[in-house]
C-alpha cells in the first residue's frame, strides 16, 4: 500500500514538473511561382498560349482559385496564408517548427540553380519574420533543388548552429541539441536514401513549357553520383554515432525527414510503386530504429501529402516506436490523382522527455477558400479524442490499426477521412484499398508488406460489397489476389516508376 502511495506521488511529481510545449510542422509547400488563376487547369494552372481555337480547357470547368487548385501546385496566396495562420494560432508560444522539405515546384527541376535559391529563400524570410524570436528546422526535400549543401547553409544559418552546419555543409542532415531539456533533433538527408531519382519532367508531362523554365541549361539528375553514395554512407554512421552518444547521455531524440520509410498508402498495389526508399536503405533505417527505440521519442515525415502514421515493431511482432507522416499544404497530388486539403499540423509535447502528447490538426477548406476570397483555416480533429487513444505511443497506435480489421468499419472510415484532409474523391476505400491502408501502417518492411496484403483476409471479408455472400467474398478475395499478384511478378520494372 506504501509502495502504490509513493509511486502515485512521485507520477504527481514528474506531471508537476513537466513543461508543456508545442511546435508546429509544415511540409510539402510546392511553391509554383507560375501559378495563376486565368491559368489551365490541366496545364498546372500555368497561363500558356491559347490553342488554336482560342478555347482552352477551362471552358469546359472551373478556374483557379486565388488559393489554389486541387490540379495544381501552390500560389504564393496559399503559403502566405499557412503562415499567418500559425502565427495567429500559435506564434510567439512555440518551442520550434519542423519544416520536412519540399519547398519547391514539382515542375520546377528545369529552373536555374539561382531562380530555385530565390524561391527557397522568400519562403525563408517569410518564415523567418513570423517566427522571429524561435528556430525553424528544416530538411531538403527531393524538389527542393540542386544547389550546393554550403550555399543553402548559408539560408539557413540564422536557425542552425555552427556544428549543425558542418555535417550540412557536406551532406545535407545534421543534429541539434536542445539547451533546456534533453531532446535532440536529428535531421536527415532521405535524398540519399530514395527508390528512384525523378525522370526528366519535360518527358512527363504533356504541356507546353514556358521559356522561363529553360533560363539554364540543367544538368541530369538521373542517378546517384559515387560522391553521393559515399555521403550517404557517411550520414549512416553518423546516424549510429549521434544515437548512440544520446543513448549513453540519456537524451530522447526525434528523427526529422522528408521522405519516410515503407511504402505509400494511396498507391495501390505494388504495380504502382509505392516503394520510397531503396529495399537496402529500407531494412537498414528500420533496423536502426529497432536497436535505439528507447532513445527514439518521435519521427517526423512528409512527402506522401496524405496524413497517416506508421508503427515499427521489434522481433517479437511488439510495437516499439511510432511515426507521424504530415500532410502537405499543397493540394495536389502528382502521379496518381490523390489531391488533399491544404493542412498544417501543431504538436503539444513535454519540453523535458520529449513525449508527444497529442496534436491539433488544421485544414483549409479549399473550395470554401475560393469561393470566400478568404482562407479559413480551422481545426479539423485533435488525435488523442479523434481516435480515442489514451496517449501517443506505438502500442496505443497499433490498438488503434487493429481496429481496421475487426467488424466495425466507422473507424477506418474515420481514418480515411482525415487520409486526404476530408478531400471527397467519390470513390469509396474498401477490399483492397483498405487493405492497402493497413498493411502499409503496420508492415515497413517491403516482403512483410506483400505477405500482408497476401495473407490479410479478414479486412476485405468485413467490407465485401453486401450483394456477396460469405463464402463468395473468400472467393472474390483469393481470386483477385491471384490476378493481382500475377501482374505483378509480371512487371519486372513496376517499382521503376516515380511515387
Amino acid at each position: 500500500m506504501l509502495l502504490a502511495h509513493l509511486s502515485w506521488l512521485l507520477a504527481c511529481f514528474s506531471l508537476a514538473q513537466a513543461r508543456i510545449g508545442y511546435f508546429w510542422h509544415i511540409s510539402d509547400l510546392h511553391l509554383d511561382t507560375l501559378y495563376s488563376t486565368q491559368g489551365d487547369i490541366y496545364r498546372s494552372c500555368w497561363q500558356l498560349a491559347r490553342s488554336v481555337s482560342g478555347v482552352t480547357s477551362n471552358a469546359i470547368s472551373e478556374p483557379p482559385g486565388p488559393f489554389g487548385h486541387y490540379n495544381c501546385d501552390s500560389p504564393w496566396s496559399l503559403i502566405e496564408s499557412a503562415i499567418k495562420t500559425m502565427k495567429a494560432k500559435q506564434g510567439d508560444n512555440v518551442e520550434f517548427v519542423l519544416w520536412t522539405g519540399d519547398a519547391l515546384s514539382h515542375s520546377a527541376q528545369p529552373l536555374s540553380e539561382q531562380k530555385q535559391h530565390e524561391i527557397l529563400r522568400n519562403i525563408t524570410e517569410m518564415l523567418g519574420r513570423s517566427f522571429s524570436s524561435q528556430f525553424i528546422f528544416p530538411v531538403l526535400g527531393h524538389e527542393d533543388g540542386n544547389g550546393s549543401y554550403r550555399r543553402l547553409g548559408e539560408l539557413w544559418r540564422h536557425w542552425l548552429p555552427s556544428e549543425a552546419l558542418v555535417t550540412f555543409d557536406l551532406g545535407g542532415y545534421y543534429s541539434i541539441e536542445q539547451t533546456k531539456s534533453r531532446l535532440r533533433i536529428v535531421a536527415l538527408n532521405t535524398n540519399f536514401m530514395r527508390m528512384d531519382p525523378d525522370p526528366d519532367p519535360r518527358a512527363s508531362l504533356s504541356l507546353r513549357w514556358p521559356a522561363e523554365y529553360f533560363a539554364e541549361p540543367k544538368a541530369s539528375v538521373s542517378s546517384n553520383t559515387a560522391q553521393d553514395e559515399v555521403l550517404a554512407e557517411q550520414q549512416w554512421l553518423w546516424l549510429e554515432e549521434v544515437l548512440t552518444k544520446s543513448r549513453d547521455k540519456q537524451e530522447t531524440v526525434y528523427i526529422v525527414g522528408h521522405m519516410p520509410p515503407g511504402v505509400d498508402e494511396r498507391h495501390l498495389g505494388p504495380q504502382h510503386n509505392q516503394i520510397i526508399f531503396t529495399e537496402r536503405n529500407n531494412r537498414r533505417y528500420l533496423e536502426m530504429v529497432r536497436k535505439f527505440a528507447p532513445v527514439i521519442q518521435g519521427q517526423f515525415f512528409g512527402h506522401l501529402h496524405s496524413d497517416t502514421f506508421r508503427l515499427i515493431y521489434d522481433a517479437k511482432g511488439n510495437p516499439i516506436s511510432w511515426l507521424m507522416i504530415a500532410p502537405s499544404i499543397v493540394p495536389r497530388k502528382a502521379g496518381i490523382g490523390s489531391s488533399n486539403n491544404p493542412a498544417l499540423r501543431l504538436y503539444k509535447f513535454d519540453t523535458g522527455s520529449g513525449q508527444v502528447l497529442d496534436y491539433t490538426q488544421f485544414w483549409l477548406d479549399l473550395p470554401l477558400a475560393n469561393r470566400a476570397h478568404e482562407p479559413l483555416w480551422q481545426p479539423e480533429y485533435n488525435l488523442t479524442h479523434y481516435y480515442a487513444l489514451p496517449e501517443i505511443s506505438a502500442g496505443a497506435l497499433h490498438n488503434f490499426a487493429e481496429r481496421f480489421t475487426g467488424t466495425d468499419p466507422s473507424w477506418f472510415t474515420r481514418y480515411h477521412r482525415a487520409n486526404a484532409v476530408r478531400f471527397q474523391s467519390g470513390t469509396a476505400c474498401q477490399g483492397l484499398c483498405m487493405l492497402n491502408h493497413y498493411c502499409a501502417i503496420t508492415r515497413l518492411d517491403y516482403d512483410e508488406f506483400r505477405l500482408c496484403l497476401e495473407k490479410e483476409q479478414l479486412p476485405l471479408q468485413s467490407h465485401a460489397p453486401p450483394a456477396l455472400t460469405a463464402a463468395g467474398s473468400r472467393t472474390w478475395l483469393l481470386a483477385g489476389l491471384v490476378v493481382f499478384y500475377g501482374l505483378c511478378r509480371r512487371c519486372n520494372n513496376c517499382h521503376n516508376q516515380r511515387i
